[in-house]
């Protein structure tokens, strides 16, 4: 067992953690960042694959409103580009009834995707972070004194003044032990914190040619049928290599990955034909089956049940422990400009103590 004395830990290498360590670069801080994935990123996952598209099986989209990512991005001179939509959508209101092709109005408010993969706004963090400050391991326990957090993981036995968890809270208190109790409240409302991304399928596949823009037609597809609800065209930036990405109906996370697949190239041939199978490959992420990111409910939570909840403002083990996460994000909850504004809060908040 290995012991380390540092000022700050963060749990969690994701969007958040790597946001909050990339502030705190200048601090002259010894920060460290405990990942228990074997790579960084957390719900940022994109599959590359040479020359060919990559695919994006986790955070995708920002929006205009997006105010606090895209000023990151423009920091970390990182681009966007406008996801394509089409002109048209293929729209399956009932089971009943054939497809509709469904005219698009035009598109005021366009989501954006950034170039060359949601993964390089995660590389360009992890630039301004050394090697050492990430330790991969897994905590299962903390435990709180007046004037510092001690952290167990697996191989490490860590003080630190100052503790940061950036995991999705239902997760934190459902996995990792801490002593003192954390308050009755706070742990009341973590147990009914709903992880996004945690019910979540990502499907995609891709193609030598773009075949769905034929015939007036897009890869904009909304169906209540299923089981794909929604999928767009997943084309890079420069539209020289092409896929086509959605989301899977959750309640099938249990079938096989082939499965999965038939179900997928069965739909998408009801709208464009048999020339749907000559994929180049396919790509699936089924995030209830990430342990590091999803644990199953032990009660019933809805869908964005106390995200943003107030109280994960506050600090706890004698003003040691923070909780952060897109999860806990006042503005924009589950989505990367939560997890951005989470890391904001936190450092402003550290900043306060420290130098208080």
């Amino acid at each position: 067992m290995q012991n380390l004395n540092v000022d700050i830990v963060i749990i969690g290498a994701g969007l958040t953690g790597l946001t909050l360590a990339y502030y705190l670069r200048e601090s002259g801080l010894n920060v460290k960042l405990i990942e228990a994935r074997e790579r960084v990123g957390g719900r940022i996952e994109t599959r590359y694959d040479d020359g060919k598209a990559s695919i994006e099986l986790g955070a995708t989209w920002l929006g205009q409103q997006h105010q606090k990512l895209i000023a990151l991005l423009k920091e970390l001179n990182l681009e966007t580009f406008v996801q394509r939509l089409g002109e048209t959508a293929i729209y399956e209101p009932i089971s009943t009834s054939p497809f509709q092709i469904a005219k698009l109005p035009p598109n005021n408010n366009p989501s954006y995707r950034i170039k060359g993969g949601t993964q390089q706004l995660i590389e360009a963090l992890q630039q301004h972070i050394s090697t050492d400050q990430i330790i991969y391991d897994q905590v299962v326990s903390i435990r709180g004194d007046t004037d510092r957090v001690t952290i167990q993981s697996n191989q490490f036995e860590i003080v630190a003044k100052y503790l940061v968890s950036t995991l999705p809270p239902y997760l934190f208190q459902s996995t990792i032990h801490v002593e003192p109790t954390l308050p009755d409240e706070l742990v009341d409302v973590m147990k009914f914190t709903h992880t996004w991304m945690g019910d979540s399928i990502k499907v995609g596949l891709r193609y030598a040619q773009p075949f769905w823009r034929e015939d007036a037609l897009s890869g904009t597809i909304v169906s209540n049928v299923g089981p794909i609800p929604e999928m767009y065209d997943h084309s890079n930036y420069e539209d020289s290599v092409y896929a086509l990405k959605g989301f899977f109906n959750g309640s099938y996370f249990s079938i096989s990955k082939e499965e999965r697949l038939a179900k997928v190239l069965k739909q998408l041939e009801k709208y464009y034909g048999e020339q749907v199978h000559q994929y180049v490959d396919y790509e699936e992420k089924v995030w209830a089956k990430e342990e590091f990111t999803s644990s199953p409910y032990e009660d019933h939570v809805f869908p964005h049940q106390n995200n943003g909840h107030k109280i994960y403002a506050e600090s706890f083990l004698n003003d040691r422990l923070f909780i952060g996460g897109s999860e806990t994000s006042t503005i924009y909850p589950g989505y990367m400009e939560g997890a951005v504004n989470s890391a904001m809060h936190i450092f402003k908040k550290l900043n306060h103590r420290i130098n208080s």
